[in-house]
C-alpha cells in the first residue's frame, strides 16, 4: 500500500505537520483525528526520534513521494545517514500489492512511507517486508491491546486482527548496486472505521468472484477502544528502526523464528492462487530463511516466493 508531497524542507529531529489549518474530515472528532506532535515526540523512541518525520495534510502517494526522492540520491551506501518517514493523513493515490487501490478515511487510518538506503545489494533485500510484518506486529502489540495474540501475520505482507486485515504493508526498490540499497516501505495500518471501511469493501466485492476477493478488512479499534494515530506511529516506528538496524546487517535470517511463531495460518490448509487461478493447496508450514513460504502438499513440500501470487485458506479451513 502506498503514500506521498515534498516538504520545505524538515530538519532531523524534528515532526513537521504541514497544511495544519484545513479543515478535519467527518469521520472523526476535531480532537482527536489528528497526530499530536509533542505526544508522538514523547513517545518515540531516542533513535526514532532522530528521524525526519513529515506529516501532510494530503498527497497522491507518500511512496511515490520518497521514491522521487530517494532516486535522486547518490548510489551508494551512507547516502542516506537516517531513514525519513512521510505521513498523509489522506492519499488519493494510494494503493496496496498488484496494484489494488487502498481505502481509507482522514482519520480512521495511518498512512505512512519510510525511505532507506540498507546496506544490502538487491538479492540480500530478500525477506524484507516479512521482517517489517514482524516488527508491525511487536509494534502494535506493545499497545494495550485486548487479546494481543489475536494480531498476526498472513504471508507475504499483510498484519491481521483476529483473521481480518488490519494492516498492509508495500516495498519498493529505488535503486539497488553491489553493497547498497535504496528502499520505500509503505505501511498502512486501519485504525478507526472498521464497519465503515468493511461495508465500503464488501459492496466492493460483491460482483467480484470469491477467489478475486482480499482478506476483509478491520481496524485496531477493535482490540484497542480508544486506539488513535498518534500512540499507533509511535509504536509502529519504535519497533520499526531496530527491525532495519538489524536487517541491514543480518538478513531475514534472524527474523524467520519470530515471523513463524506469529503466523496467522500455522497448521491451516491453504490455497495459493495467481491471477484468480489455483496453483497449489496444502498446509501452511511457515517460511524459510529466505522469507518462503513453506507449503505441505499432497506431493510434497514446496518453497514458494513471493509474487504475483495470493494466499487463501481453504474452503472450511479451521
Amino acid at each position: 500500500m502506498d503514500l506521498a508531497d515534498r516538504p520545505s524542507g524538515c530538519a532531523v529531529a524534528t515532526i513537521c505537520d504541514m497544511n495544519a489549518s484545513k479543515t478535519s474530515p467527518q469521520t472523526a472528532s476535531a480532537a482527536d483525528w489528528r497526530i499530536d506532535r509533542e505526544r508522538a515526540v514523547a513517545l518515540f523512541g531516542p533513535q526514532a526520534h532522530d528521524w525526519p518525520i513529515e506529516i501532510v495534510e494530503e498527497t497522491g502517494s507518500t511512496n511515490a513521494d520518497l521514491m522521487a526522492r530517494v532516486k535522486a540520491l547518490p548510489r551508494k551506501a551512507g547516502a542516506l545517514p537516517r531513514p525519513i518517514v512521510r505521513v498523509a493523513y489522506l492519499q488519493t493515490a494510494g494503493r496496496g500489492r498488484r496494484g489494488r487501490p487502498w481505502y481509507a478515511e482522514p482519520g480512521n487510518a495511518l498512512l505512512f512511507s519510510v525511505a532507506c538506503v540498507l546496506p544490502r545489494p538487491l538479492e540480500g533485500l530478500a525477506g524484507l517486508s516479512l521482517a517489517v510484518g514482524v516488527a508491525l506486529v511487536d509494534g502494535l502489540r506493545s499497545l494495550p491491546v485486548a487479546g494481543p495474540g489475536q494480531i498476526a501475520l498472513k504471508w507475504p505482507n499483510d498484519v491481521l486482527l483476529e483473521g481480518d486485515k488490519l494492516a498492509g504493508i508495500l516495498i519498493e526498490t529505488a535503486w539497488s548496486t553491489d553493497d547498497a540499497s535504496a528502499v520505500v516501505i509503505g505501511i498502512g495500518t486501519n485504525v478507526k472505521g472498521a464497519d465503515e471501511l468493511a461495508a465500503k469493501v464488501g459492496a466492493l466485492n460483491a460482483s467480484a468472484p470469491p477467489q478475486a476477493r482480499g482478506t476483509m478488512p478491520t481496524a485496531l479499534q477493535r482490540a484497542l477502544p480508544n486506539a488513535n494515530l498518534t500512540d499507533t506511529l509511535a509504536a509502529e516506528l519504535n519497533a520499526l528502526e531496530p527491525a532495519l538496524q538489524r536487517f541491514g546487517v543480518e538478513g531475514f535470517a534472524p527474523f524467520q523464528a519470530r515471523w513463524n511463531a506469529v503466523h496467522a495460518y500455522a497448521g491451516r490448509e491453504v490455497v495459493l492462487l495467481e491471477q484468480g487461478e489455483e496453483l497449489a493447496r496444502g498446509i501452511a508450514a511457515g517460511v524459510d530463511d529466505r522469507g518462503q513460504l513453506l507449503l505441505d502438499t499432497a506431493s510434497g513440500r514446496q518453497t514458494v516466493a513471493t509474487g504475483d501470487v495470493s494466499l487463501r485458506l481453504a474452503d472450511g479451513a479451521a
